[in-house]
């Protein structure tokens, strides 16, 4: 098995409402052994009561970490994807939980991944999704197309199990790698970006969060390393300094 590849998974619920939930997906990452759990704002945790019900998961309970925005629990990851049932108005990076768990594992291979999952009422939303790089979509019945997220969580965590049981080695690297970029560069990419388009005007006659939620799509289709990232972070950056420096007609 590819132990380290299991060992940078994370998964993470955004407001999770209900304990027993939190329990039930505590449950599914010990069978399919996922180590890492990361909660936004949960609206209860009560680690007892938690192993009382996912019995044995005390050292995963433990480490358990909580945070109190979802940017916080990614920032750290080379890959983020969330799960979600509804279709949605923006294009996204749609795919099934098999086809992204070798994705999952290989990119695991370089830094951590994080897979997340919406509160139990709402699932995730737009902004939430903005924050991910790809959607994972489990097939269901089209008349009841909703899952318990335990259940979602143990879907998609039995994927990557199997998926790294039989993972083949990473493809060499050139020697000038620079590792894939995490989120928190991803976002200051984005950030520098918009603020360079904004500058030229490129907005005038376009909606901002439109053009820019296109840009988010194809760059993490792009899967930027840390050098591609800054490159087009530089970018940005020097649309604005350029027009800083120049003369006033």
């Amino acid at each position: 098995m590819n132990g380290k590849a299991l060992e940078n998974v994370i998964i993470v619920l955004d407001e999770p409402q209900d304990l027993v939930n939190i329990a039930g997906a505590v449950r599914a990452m010990k069978n399919m052994g996922l180590r890492r759990l990361r909660l936004v704002r949960p609206a209860e945790f009560d680690a007892w009561r938690i192993t009382g019900i996912a019995h044995r998961s005390e050292d995963l309970v433990d480490s358990a970490e909580i945070v109190e925005t979802l940017e916080e629990a990614v920032r750290d990851c080379v890959l983020v994807l969330g799960a979600t049932a509804r279709a949605r108005t923006a294009q996204r990076n749609y795919g099934r939980p098999r086809v992204w768990a070798e994705k999952i594992v290989g990119r695991a291979q370089e830094g951590e991944v994080a897979i997340v999952f919406g509160r139990e009422d709402k699932g995730l939303s737009n902004a939430a999704l903005d924050r991910c790089d790809g959607a994972i979509v489990i097939p269901t019945d089209p008349g009841y197309r909703s899952l318990n997220l335990a259940h979602a969580c143990l879907l998609v965590a039995y994927e990557v199990f199997l998926a790294a049981e039989g993972a083949e080695r990473p493809l060499p690297k050139g020697k000038r790698s620079a590792g894939l970029a995490t989120r928190g560069e991803t976002e200051e990419m984005i950030e520098a970006l918009s603020r360079g388009l904004e500058r030229i005007d490129f907005f005038k006659a376009r909606s901002a969060e439109v053009v820019m939620r296109t840009f988010r799509t194809l760059l993490a289709r792009a899967e930027l390393d840390r050098q591609e990232a800054g490159l087009v972070r530089a970018l940005g950056f020097e649309i604005v300094n350029y027009l800083d420096r120049a003369p006033e007609d």
